[in-house]
């Protein structure tokens, strides 16, 4: 019983994160990938793994030097689809990696918020933005967005200078809700607040055309970071990689907070041979927007409101119990994601065969229980 515990006081009666697992046919409720690693990956993987297993005696480079070159040759290709034209390369030096997205969010939590200290969010977002954040004994402070989930302006600014945070998320493309926040609204933050401003793409890979990644705000602003991770588009949320992209003196400051070796040499020649690859893993990235882009469309068909999205998933409304309808998309061996939005269900963009199930099980259930559908 964690009463008979010394714990510390902040932890009690918190709640660990975590989606419900369910043995069903179709998963659709954590955001993955529905693509398998492609086979000429796989190949890569078990030969450079299988050349390290020998050297598992030595510790890794604690710098991950080489992830850090390929990471800076996937970025150059990321301005040039969603850039400014004038920022054309990411040195290595502004790199860090760990394992996991969250990792890298929690080392820029440690180093920046901590006992005393504030982060703020606008919500609905990542849930884990303030669990990492309270973890650290740092105060949550819950900001909220639009009615339609947008955030402006105006919004972002009044609320960074009311409660002055030492830390800022900004979610872009934002979960769950699937939206994205102009860099507008990232620049006017930046000039507001003292603290440092974290702007998480765990999502940027399956924006629409007209997204603008917040990389190309970096050089004229040290204390933004920007998240991403290979769990999304990379099909690789299995391997535990995510980096974040800072001026080299803030990177620096993340070495205060790392475990010594944080990233093991299997976890770095994994993400070295993905990346190798990088390719053949982004293939699915298109398929996996036709599958958002078709359920959005059955949805709205179907009457339900669709958040426009620039994610892998859709987040839907009009739904009058959202338990309910998971329930019955449940038992039809479709699992979706409830996350406590009311009137809103959250789905993750599937292959063809999962796409065509969750619209044969929405529609199934709209028409057998159709008092699930409308205004709650």
């Amino acid at each position: 019983m964690v009463e008979n515990l010394p714990v510390r006081n902040d932890l009690r009666g918190a709640r660990p994160y975590g989606a419900p697992v369910h043995d069903v046919p179709v998963c659709l409720n954590v955001n993955e990938n529905s693509y398998d690693v492609p086979p000429v990956v796989v190949e890569a993987l078990q030969k450079n793994l299988g050349e390290q297993l020998q050297h598992l005696n030595r510790y890794p480079d604690r710098e991950f030097t080489r992830l850090r070159e390929l990471l800076s040759q996937y970025l150059s290709t990321v301005l040039q689809k969603q850039g400014n034209g004038k920022l054309t390369q990411i040195p290595p030096e502004w790199i860090w990696a760990a394992n996991g997205s969250n990792e890298v969010l929690s080392h820029i939590v440690q180093a920046f918020a901590g006992p005393g200290r504030t982060g703020l969010g606008f919500e609905p977002s990542y849930s884990m933005h303030p669990l990492i954040t309270t973890s650290t004994g740092a105060t949550w402070i819950e900001a909220s967005r639009n009615d339609d989930f947008t955030l402006d302006v105006d919004t972002a600014v009044s609320a960074v200078r009311e409660h002055k945070p030492d830390v800022t998320f900004i979610c872009t493309p934002n979960n769950p809700t699937g939206c994205s926040t102009r860099l507008q609204v990232v620049e006017a933050v930046l000039e507001v607040t003292a603290g440092i401003v974290i702007v998480d793409e765990a999502y940027a890979e399956f924006a629409r055309p007209g997204f603008q990644t917040a990389l190309v705000l970096l050089p004229d602003n040290p204390r933004l970071v920007v998240s991403r991770t290979m769990s999304k588009a990379f099909a690789f949320a299995g391997a535990r990689v995510g980096y974040a992209v800072a001026h080299p003196d803030f990177i620096d400051v993340l070495r205060l907070v790392r475990l010594p070796y944080h990233l093991s040499r299997l976890t770095q020649v994994a993400a070295c041979a993905a990346l190798e690859h990088t390719p053949a893993l982004l293939e699915n990235v298109e398929r996996l927007v036709e599958s958002r882009n078709t359920m959005s469309q059955a949805l709205t068909e179907l009457g339900y409101s669709v958040v426009p999205s620039d994610s892998n998933f859709l987040m839907f409304g009009n739904v009058t119990d959202p338990q309910a309808m998971f329930e019955a998309l449940l038992a039809r061996g479709v699992l979706v994601r409830n996350n406590g939005i009311p009137g809103h269900l959250r789905v993750n963009a599937g292959t063809d065969f999962e796409t065509t199930e969750f619209i044969r099980a929405i529609t199934d259930v709209t028409r057998t229980h159709p008092h699930l559908q409308g205004q709650a």
